[in-house]
């Protein structure tokens, strides 16, 4: 029987049984117990569907297990490392029909499930012999190891099972041909214009009767085309595999119940054929060197009376104009930009919404074809006129297009006869216009008109300054304020 480990609890029975950060009660190791192989490769096939298994392979042991009443059954141990790898080892065995235990050395308990979710304690040691004793709630089970399972070899037993699905599938493939047919599948590569690399791996002889090793053609092809896969498919002595990672590889119409690719555990310079129906896998130890089909194609050698006599002869000149082409690279170094005639009101009322940095870092020209702006940091901030990306530190071309013939700017700078002090600017319309370097001055002292202002004199504003200023007195009015003025309406009433 088992105790279920209570949160904060500090004494465990189990021998090699602590408690982890989180309170769960875990060994150095993880057991899981299956029933059968079957429910071993179901395991292995739930657990490589969703995580390569690199991370265990390390600390994995597959051995085969003997109770004390003769029944045999399959244990997986692993390292634990953490309750996280614990957990989904636990969830994916009670999936496959299996129980997960933890432990150290010999004694195993149960790993904890929802009844208890920091673990189980046994509540007394059982004494025995066996290298695994398993405790669980439900029963407690002793065992012998009987052997131990190669993965790798118990990969290469299992049958793969019928999938017709991969036969339409697009990718690499390998194809294996017996002795007689890989010299005719080459030269059929070669006349079709298929690319492929083709090598021969040797065996040794089947029996002690012959002499001569086995050979098989190996060609790797990164695409079949579509009118051949039925006649590579159905040709006997050709066998056309999948690629299953870098050393293993399924037959096509068949799939291996275990996920190959998240099961590295094949010599990396090895190459695992795994066929179906029934046949043995075919096993190259080492891969021979590949090389590509094209060296294998028929030379004819002309006779030396048959050449034909000649003479040297100037060749003609294959110069051609340059011209500017669209391209749909991004826009990069978007550093000038030419202002036309009729834009340059536009750029006078722009010019209020600069901000000081960009006046001070642009320069421009001004020529009969426009106003040339060159900023190094970027010309996005004037969106006005016909924008140049610099090619070359003298050379700009329109932006959204580049030269062709595609020659080096440095050629390119060449070929315009390497002009010292000239800035050359090629437009969409193939227009190249040059442009003085001493031509260019800062925009902000370019863009002010000369200011107007008025003066005055010293002597005017003292003049000004020492005007006496006017006082202003109040007398009493008097008992009687208002005695010169007549009374209103007299003048009235005598008219």
């Amino acid at each position: 029987m088992l105790d279920r480990v209570a949160l904060h609890q500090t004494r465990l029975r189990t021998p090699g049984i602590s408690l982890d950060a989180k309170g769960i009660a875990m060994g150095a190791k993880g057991i899981v117990l299956l029933p059968s192989l079957d429910r071993l490769v179901g395991f292995l096939a739930l657990y490589s569907s969703t995580a390569p298994l690199t991370d265990i392979l390390g600390s994995l042991s597959i051995d085969i297990v003997r109770s004390k009443l003769g029944n045999r059954e399959v244990t997986l141990t692993l390292n634990a490392e953490s309750s996280d790898r614990m957990d989904r080892l636990a969830e994916l065995a009670r999936l496959a029909g299996g129980y997960t235990f933890t432990g150290t050395n010999r004694h195993f308990v149960q790993y904890r499930d929802a009844a208890a979710p920091f673990g189980y304690d046994v509540r007394e040691i059982a004494p025995t012999d066996a290298p695994i004793a398993l405790n669980h709630s439900q029963f407690s089970q002793h065992y012998d190891t009987d052997k131990t399972i190669d993965l790798a070899s118990l990969l290469l037993r299992l049958e793969p099972r019928v999938a017709p699905s991969t036969i339409t599938d697009a990718g690499p493939r390998w194809i294996c041909a017996e002795a007689g047919l890989g010299g005719a599948l080459i030269h059929y590569f070669v006349r079709s214009l298929v690319e492929a690399d083709v090598g021969v791996a040797e065996w040794p002889p089947a029996s002690e009767f012959e002499q001569t090793p086995i050979r098989r053609t190996l060609f790797k092809l990164e695409q079949i085309p579509a009118r051949m896969n039925k006649l590579l498919r159905e040709t006997p002595g050709i066998d056309v595999f999948i690629p299953q990672g870098a050393t293993a590889a399924v037959e096509i119409g068949y799939d291996h119940p275990i996920n190959l690719r998240a099961c590295p555990v094949f010599p990396p310079e090895s190459l695992m054929l795994i066929r179906g129906g029934g046949r043995a896998p075919i096993k190259v130890d080492k891969l021979p060197a590949l090389g590509p089909v094209e060296s294998f194609a028929r030379v004819h050698l002309a006779e030396e009376s048959d050449l034909p006599a000649g003479t040297a002869a100037e060749l003609s000149s294959v110069a051609v104009p340059l011209r500017l082409a669209p391209t749909t690279d991004p826009w990069r170094n978007i550093t000038a930009t030419r202002v036309g005639p009729s834009d340059l009101g536009l750029l006078r009322q722009l010019a209020y919404r600069l901000s000081s940095q960009a006046l001070r870092q642009t320069t421009i020209a001004f020529t009969p074809q426009g106003a040339f702006l060159i900023r190094a940091q970027g010309i996005e901030s004037i969106p006005v006129g016909e924008f140049f990306r610099q090619l070359h530190p003298k050379i700009y071309v329109a932006a959204g297009y580049s030269p062709v013939p595609a020659v080096a700017p440095d050629v390119l700078h060449r070929a315009f006869g390497s002009p010292a002090g000239q800035l050359i600017f090629i437009d969409r319309n193939n227009t190249k216009v040059g442009v003085g370097a001493e031509a260019f001055v800062p925009l902000e002292q370019a863009l002010l008109d000369a200011q107007s202002w008025s003066g005055t004199t010293h002597e005017s504003i003292a003049q000004t300054l020492t005007a006496g200023l006017p006082t202003v007195t109040l007398q009493s009015p008097g008992f009687r304020p208002l005695r010169d003025v007549d009374a209103a309406g007299e003048g009235s009433q005598e008219d």
